[in-house]
């Protein structure tokens, strides 16, 4: 019998049986886990994910893109110069652009064309899960929005529904514009013709970490936490601030919320 048949089998056999009482994909997850060891913490869990973003720490260096660099490189995510086949994940738009609600010809010095933190909003009603044909993104009950990149078929029907920009495209293969000395191992890396986003570090949060973001702030502007504990910090934050979030006038409920 050849190997792939084998495994093939393998694989066929333990969709049928449950493996030590376990369900199949717990089973299974196991046994990678065991093949490649790695140092897991105890995950964290929330009812509610949320970020807030202090924007009057985040714009005193404009400069600054730790937190991007950070996760980007965690995650693989290729440098690529050009503005119509970039992929990113954190990125900055100007204040104007990024809340358009709430700008006027008199908006404070202190906010305007400022370089503004932006991303992936986890939505309680995101419009990218309602129009995915194949389900390649979803929303969890802690309110993530997952993309499984390896599912994907590249319609791009989520791109299109997005309000916020906040996914993009590989039009060429990013695994190429990786050094190979550069790629984070415990993450996957994409092919050409599927979409990816911020993931609010699901991955970390599994073994026990806040995201690499927040981790990484020089300025300690970014905060992440459960909402819906009342002892949270991101709770504490929110009602002790005034905060704004992007375009919530449609209805998605963003959970990114800004101090201004």
């Amino acid at each position: 019998m050849d190997t792939s048949r084998r495994k093939f089998l393998k694989i066929a056999g333990c969709s049928v049986a449950l493996i030590g009482g376990k369900p199949v994909f717990e089973a299974l997850t196991n046994d990678l886990a065991a093949a490649e060891p790695v140092s897991l913490g105890q995950a964290l869990k929330g009812g509610r994910w949320a970020m807030v973003v202090d924007l009057r720490k985040c714009m005193e260096k404009p400069d600054c893109n730790v937190c991007a660099d950070a996760c980007h490189k965690v995650h693989n995510v290729p440098t690529i110069d050009d503005p119509q086949e970039e992929v990113k994940w954190i990125w900055k738009e100007k204040f104007e652009n990024a809340f358009a609600e709430e700008s006027t010809e008199y908006l404070k010095e202190s906010l305007k064309n400022k370089p503004t933190l932006v991303f992936c909003n986890h939505c309680d009603n995101p419009p990218c899960v309602r129009v995915c044909p194949t389900q390649s993104t979803w929303k969890r009950e802690d309110g993530i929005v997952m993309m499984d990149m390896h599912r994907c078929i590249g319609c791009r029907y989520c791109i299109v529904a997005c309000p916020y920009g906040s996914r993009s495209f590989n039009f060429s293969d990013p695994r190429k514009k990786l050094k190979k000395e550069d790629v984070n191992l415990s993450f996957p890396t994409r092919s050409k013709g599927v979409v990816e986003k911020c993931n609010f570090c699901a991955e970390r949060l599994a073994r026990g970490q806040k995201p690499k973001c927040v981790e990484s702030c020089p300025e300690k502007a970014m905060y992440f936490g459960d909402l819906r504990d009342p002892n949270s910090e991101v709770r504490r934050l929110i009602q002790e601030n005034f905060t704004i979030r992007r375009k919530p006038g449609l209805g998605t409920n963003p959970h990114i919320f800004y101090i201004v």
